[in-house]
């Protein structure tokens, strides 16, 4: 199944169904979380080997050069695995390509410079972390491990260091793999999730349809075969014409009843459930959330209002708010919805979800407040 075009960004991840734009992806969490991770390593890298790049004795054009490489290498790794995520496998083949031989260029400089360890570990990890197929992944980190073994006995590196450097690079490049094919798996159950839902809308509507067929198809059709007899009876038989009036009166009502039957036998909006789908919902969601257990406070005649303000504000977290914890705040006269996402702006504020709900809340004499969180991101408060 293809995924689905408009699927909404969930958790780490961008929107299913299309390739983000570069906005979008670092705008995304996973991006930030791997832009954490991966500066860390280039400090280190840094703060290690930087001296080596500032010493004295080779020409100031060259030290120029060696300091510009360095920093492409460092952006390179930075921004090279969230470019090649939701790209094909030709563009990370082609990425990983370019990136090992932008590495491969600090052997043209003296031996101090980065040696073939760091290098190596820095390229096994950025190859791993592209979400390639597994073989190719593999292969590509044990020929790093092993080209980097070989280079280091023949600089005269002991067997024992030698192997143990090589271990590194190796379990290094592992490791990140796992983790990639971890993150791969996950998005691959968001867009299941996603798509499953489509699938329950799309059904739903279908039974909504053939319910409403069912129910007004026969009611509809005999009111309006009596209107046509009722039309042909009512010069030459108006006695007659004013009774079949009086049974499309009792047949309208009738249907009427049926459809209002039908539809309040769904489940209505109040508080109480919709607490419970909200902590289902962010629970899938990934995002860590703090609900109150019990909504007694809320008056009874409040309590469809706050249910839609809750579904509509953890609708907008989950959609939108590209956030990593929620809490609701819950009173008698008042319901408070907080999140350390995006905050204020784009599409988080300019739905018609969020229109509709202040269209309620005004109706009801409410008044519908939204902002910057304390959190960080969005916050979204229903005042009685």
């Amino acid at each position: 199944m293809a995924p689905p075009t408009n699927a909404p960004a969930v958790g780490w991840f961008p929107p299913l169904g299309h390739v983000p734009t570069f906005r979008e992806l670092l705008a995304g969490r996973g991006t930030r979380r791997w832009f954490t991770g991966a500066g860390f390593a280039c400090l280190i890298l840094l703060a290690t080997n930087g001296h080596d790049f500032a010493a004295q004795g080779e020409p100031t054009w060259l030290r120029a050069l060696m300091w510009v490489h360095l920093l492409a290498f460092v952006a390179a790794f930075m921004l090279g695995p969230p470019l090649s995520w939701y790209r094909s496998q030709t563009f990370k083949v082609m990425l990983a390509l370019g990136f090992f031989a932008l590495s491969t260029g600090f052997f043209a400089y003296r031996d101090s410079v980065l040696g073939v360890t760091w290098l190596w570990t820095f390229v096994a990890v950025f190859v791993a972390s592209q979400g390639m197929p597994r073989l190719v992944t593999g292969i590509a980190v044990a020929g790093l491990a092993g080209t980097g073994m070989v280079i280091n006995l023949s600089q005269g590196v002991d067997s024992t260091n030698a192997f143990s450097q090589a271990a590194t690079i190796a379990s290094l490049g592992l490791m990140m793999m796992a983790f990639s094919r971890q993150l791969a798996t996950i998005r691959e159950l968001r867009q299941t999730q996603h798509e499953l839902a489509e699938l329950a809308v799309r059904e739903e509507r279908s039974r909504v349809a053939r319910d409403m067929h069912d129910i007004l198809g026969h009611s509809l059709t005999v009111i309006a075969v009596k209107a046509e007899l009722a039309g042909r009876l009512l010069e030459v038989a108006p006695e007659k014409a004013a009774a079949e009036i009086a049974d499309l009166e009792d047949l309208a009502r009738g249907a009427l009843d049926d459809v209002r039957a039908t539809v309040g036998g769904y489940r209505g909006v109040n508080i109480l459930t919709e607490l419970a789908s909200a902590r289902t919902a962010l629970a899938a969601a990934g995002i860590d959330a703090e609900l109150p257990g019990a909504a007694d406070a809320v008056p009874a005649k409040s309590r469809e209002l706050f249910g839609w303000a809750l579904r509509e504000g953890v609708t907008n977290v989950i959609r939108h708010g590209d956030a990593g914890r929620c809490r609701v705040s819950l009173g008698a006269r008042f319901l408070q919805i907080d999140d350390d996402g995006v905050g204020p702006g784009g599409a988080a504020t300019s739905g018609n979800g969020l229109k509709g709900l202040a269209e309620r809340a005004a109706t009801a004499g409410a008044t519908l407040e939204l902002g910057r969180s304390e959190l960080g991101g969005f916050r979204l408060r229903l005042q009685l």
